[in-house]
């Protein structure tokens, strides 16, 4: 790893560090996505419940889990963003006012995710993480009913963002998510099962 101007560097990255990146940038996407969907009408179980897998808590436990592999590719700093959530979402169990805490969790998680793009160099490492914000946020966004225009920006999104990771993906899986987003219909359980077939780690 080179250090340039305060930067990180990254000119190679392991089969196993690109999967850990996609779920640090998966995994933090369900968090600030998850949290801001029901921030307005506030439910314990879906944000602190430890054994629901489709809870923040256990979202954000896996993100901090693939952050501390990485610390070294990410960086200290941007590392510290998701232990700050960390901390704040633990402080959320135990408050009166944990509503208070989990708009921390949201600020930390757009932190985090401001300093990764800052920090890190390396244009594969970055585009990894963006990659995994976006197809779990095409994920999500079609499984709660979002706004049809919003899943559809997010896909476009997702598009230019794919050749920028250096990933294998499925290019037949991509041709049918392409039309399906352009489907006036916009199938949503077809959206989801394509978008999670998308990215190819163990061929």
């Amino acid at each position: 790893m080179d250090y340039d101007g305060g930067k990180i560097n990254m000119s190679i990255l392991s089969r196993e560090n690109s999967e850990r990146l996609f779920w640090l940038g998966r995994y933090s996407e369900r968090v600030y996505t998850g949290l801001r969907s029901i921030i307005g009408s506030y439910a314990k179980n879906f944000s602190l419940d430890e054994t629901n897998p489709e809870s923040a808590v256990f979202s954000l436990a896996r993100a901090y889990d693939n952050a501390i592999v990485l610390r070294d590719e990410i960086g200290s700093e941007t590392f510290s963003y998701i232990q700050l959530a960390v901390y704040e979402i633990n402080k959320a169990k135990k408050s009166l006012t944990p509503l208070i805490h989990l708009q921390k969790v949201i600020d930390n998680i757009a932190a985090f995710c401001g300093m990764a793009d800052d920090s890190i160099e390396d244009e594969h490492a970055r585009g990894i993480i963006k990659l995994g914000k976006r197809i779990e946020r095409v994920d999500l966004y079609s499984r709660m009913n979002a706004n049809v225009e919003d899943i559809r920006r997010e896909i476009r999104r997702l598009i230019y963002r794919l050749p920028k990771t250096g990933l294998r993906y499925d290019a037949e899986t991509l041709e049918r998510l392409i039309m399906l987003a352009n489907d006036d219909s916009l199938k949503r359980p077809e959206i989801v099962k394509e978008v999670e077939g998308l990215i190819k780690f163990l061929e």
